[in-house]
């Protein structure tokens, strides 16, 4: 049987850092944003679904959709969101579902979900297990700034509007401290995937 992790974080949490390790050992990461992308394509039925809900003026001169136009028009209105989060969700849910099966018909016996709102958008039902890559807030902070180049109050202000990483931690099976270096990340990581896998009958 397939043991599914649900792969969360926070901004400059070290997820991705995780979910590459993971990739290198040669467990399949299905990454949430990257379905959410290729959800809106031009072909995609989303797409079209969101040039009839919000119109043109979405969309950029090579007829992709225009993300900040789209950004700024649902950042304060949560009806816009509401109504952009049910065109795109359910898509990104089936696409996610489809790389699944394909991963579990060529012989994964473990398949990481990397969804940045794993507990904010209700999704631990698709995972056997949850782990939260958890970073304290000076190491936050500091990474952000240094990765996006953001004052400290930009910083500050992007992660205040995430859920924070201790009550993500809380919700969490496991949490991998990655406050001390790669190397003890990737031991902490190594020790989960075995303990897990030992649970779990695959």
């Amino acid at each position: 049987m397939v043991l599914t992790i649900g792969l969360t974080g926070g901004i400059a949490s070290g997820k991705s850092t995780v979910a590459n390790m993971c990739k290198e050992m040669g467990i399949p990461v299905i990454d949430a944003d990257i379905e959410a992308r290729l959800a809106v394509e031009p072909s995609e039925p989303a797409y079209r679904k969101i040039v009839e809900a919000f119109g043109p003026g979405i969309l950029l001169p090579n007829g992709e959709l225009d993300r900040q136009a789209l950004g700024a028009l649902i950042f304060h209105d949560v009806a816009k969101r509401n109504l952009l989060n049910g065109i795109v969700h359910p898509e990104v849910r089936k696409r996610m579902a489809e790389k699944r099966e394909a991963a579990e018909k060529s012989g994964a016996e473990v398949i990481i979900l990397d969804i940045p709102l794993l507990f904010e958008s209700k999704l631990t039902h698709l995972a056997d297990r949850t782990l939260v890559v958890q970073v304290d807030w000076e190491t936050q902070l500091s990474r952000l700034m240094a990765r996006n180049s953001f004052s400290k109050e930009e910083a500050e202000a992007r992660i205040r509007s995430q859920m924070p990483l201790s009550e993500k931690a809380a919700l969490a099976d496991a949490v991998i401290d990655n406050n001390k270096g790669i190397e003890e990340t990737k031991r902490q990581l190594l020790e989960i995937l075995a303990r897990w896998r030992a649970e779990h009958v695959i």
